[in-house]
């Protein structure tokens, strides 16, 4: 049960930033015992990949808060945060074996769909909300939500290991605002049809 939570968690916090729960993971496993991975997940505690991770971290950090540029980062992303997701996912879900989990040994395909699709579903709001917030604000408020949403990552990550009885609480609050950006996109979109319409009514169907 926690750790299919802890799964969800960090594959949620892997669909705003795919780095953020894969640094978490492999440090924590590589530093202290609040995580413990399986042999076939031991890669992520290797100390090349928390290298490699971290430039990748760095270099995310930087793009997604520059206009236009993280809308192409988020194209990119499209393909890396839902496989961060099911990595994270199956890691965590995989070290309930650890526990004599015997459902989670028998079904270990589990973790790795589970995994993709939530980062997917959360990666797919981000991603259309980003230019909806670019537009209104002028490229504005592509820090701000950034640097929130690399934050919302992190602390996810770390609820999802230490506390992720929270987890179900932070995914009701999480699909709350998906719904409110969604509807916001929505109206964005249909706003600017409509003005496109009456602008050139020749265009209008």
């Amino acid at each position: 049960m926690f750790a299919a939570l802890t799964g969800l968690g960090l594959s949620t916090a892997a669909g705003l930033n795919a780095y953020i729960p894969l640094m978490v993971v492999g440090l924590l496993a590589n530093f202290s015992d609040a995580v413990r991975l399986p042999h076939e997940y031991a890669w992520l505690s290797n100390g090349w990949v928390l290298g490699i991770i971290a430039v990748l971290l760095v270099a995310e950090f930087v793009l997604d808060k520059v206009p236009v540029v993280d809308h192409v980062n988020d194209i990119i992303q499209t393909a890396v945060r839902p496989a961060a997701g099911g990595v994270v996912f199956s890691a965590t879900a995989a070290a309930a074996k650890l526990d004599n989990s015997a459902w989670m040994a028998e079904h270990p395909a589990v973790g790795w769909v589970l995994g993709i699709v939530v980062a997917l579903a959360v990666h797919l709001v981000k991603a259309g909300a980003r230019p909806v917030v670019n537009a209104t604000t002028a490229g504005v408020g592509a820090p701000v939500v950034s640097t929130v949403e690399d934050v919302s990552s992190l602390g996810m990550s770390l609820i999802a290991i230490f506390v992720p009885v929270l987890v179900i609480v932070a995914l009701v609050v999480f699909a709350v605002v998906a719904w409110r950006l969604v509807r916001r996109v929505r109206r964005y979109r249909e706003n600017r049809r409509a003005r496109a319409a009456a602008a050139d009514p020749g265009r209008a169907p």
